[in-house]
């Protein structure tokens, strides 16, 4: 496969038949009414949560990653990605799994036992779609958590048809209160909203049910702030950055960058031919722009970011004898396609502490996110 017709590292939808922001099989009708261009694009933008989730049921079915709970949010047979994309999908869940665990073993794990009324840490999950991060935790884990998860109705309203069909699903959620409409699921740890984000930049943005402002909070954007306007994005962390005033708050975020290369230029040719419109990309090019963006955003006492390749081949993230036993699951012989792809999506992420209280601070303090030798390149393009 030649490098200028690799597509987006979630996935290859558009070759191998699996679910469109259109239903398939329906016959033209030249009298419906026209779809408004917005929902058009929205429906896209949802559909990408299938790409996701077949793209980690496929790392799951080859031994990449470990999960009990990726065919709960998925009905068919198992769909089988390309080499790259599984070791893709890899990285990108191996690496922010390791960012989560070390803010929930600095806030939870070493506090010991604790009163299931009570929690002490909060996740914010944006366009959580499929994801299964909560279901993955421990017990215990579980217990001393307060989990929100914020998507589009349609996707919303999906994951609560999978909770309520799976009853191992339900038993991790006890207390759950499910609304009428099915547009909402709240309990004392895990709460699923049917919120669009871009609604928190309006001017009367909509409150997050049983939010904590004064919990150690995480947010999680898996290519979700991508996907509206670069101003648009910063009101967002606005929102959370003024709802949680006084805790310890940190972002990690999953994005594409690096646009204005040949690689780039072509990878968002391949996204626009498929209607997706990834729109902070060109804003924030580079892990320093990553980086930049978080301290003006009020993430100010650390940042950091590495791209797929860094993060693949860094001791640190994935040791010798974990490499070693990822490349002995497939035969991969893309190796320069792999390398460009993954150095076009990066792994961010930064925090704001109080000066008393460094939660983030203490649980990121080893991991190396500072500007290498290997971004001198970005600087040359601009």
């Amino acid at each position: 496969m030649a490098a200028p017709s690799i597509p987006n590292l979630n996935s290859l939808r558009g070759r191998t038949g699996l679910r469109r922001g259109r239903g398939r099989g329906l016959p033209f009708d030249p009298d419906a009414p026209e779809e408004d261009p917005q929902h058009a694009r929205d429906k896209i933008i949802r559909s990408t949560d299938g790409d996701a989730s077949n793209s980690r049921l496929s790392a799951v079915a080859l031994g990449y990653l470990q999960d009990d709970y990726a065919t709960c949010f998925l009905q068919g047979q198992i769909p089988r990605r390309y080499p790259l994309i599984n070791r893709g999908t890899y990285v990108r869940t191996t690496a922010i799994d390791r960012l989560v665990d070390q803010f929930l073993a600095t806030t939870i794990d070493a506090q010991g036992t604790h009163d299931s009324a009570a929690p002490v840490a909060q996740v914010i999950s944006l366009g959580a779609g499929s994801d299964t991060r909560f279901f993955r935790l421990s017990p215990a884990r579980r217990q001393a958590l307060l989990y929100h998860e914020l998507d589009f109705i349609d996707n919303v309203q999906a994951k609560l048809s999978a909770i309520e069909s799976y009853p191992d699903l339900k038993h991790m959620i006890p207390g759950m209160n499910i609304s009428p409409d099915k547009n909402s699921l709240l309990s004392p740890n895990y709460n699923l909203h049917a919120i669009d984000i871009r609604q928190f930049a309006d001017s009367n943005p909509p409150a997050i049910p049983n939010l904590r402002s004064d919990l150690p909070t995480l947010l999680l954007s898996e290519c979700c702030l991508c996907y509206v306007p670069p101003t648009t994005a910063t009101q967002i962390l606005s929102y959370f950055t003024n709802a949680i005033p006084a805790a310890s708050l940190a972002i990690i975020i999953y994005e594409p960058i690096r646009p204005y290369d040949s690689f780039g230029k072509t990878m968002i040719t391949n996204l626009a031919s498929r209607g997706i419109e990834l729109q902070t990309v060109k804003r924030y090019y580079s892990l320093a722009a990553q980086r930049n963006r978080f301290n003006k955003a009020g993430f100010t006492s650390g940042q950091g970011a590495r791209d797929v390749e860094q993060i693949y081949n860094g001791e640190e993230w994935v040791s010798a004898v974990e490499r070693d036993r990822v490349e002995r699951l497939e035969w991969l012989d893309e190796v320069e396609e792999w390398k460009l792809l993954a150095s076009h999506y990066c792994v961010a992420w930064a925090w704001r502490d109080p000066s008393d209280a460094p939660v983030f601070g203490h649980a990121w303090k080893h991991v190396d996110g500072a500007y290498t030798d290997k971004e001198a390149a970005d600087d040359d393009i601009m």
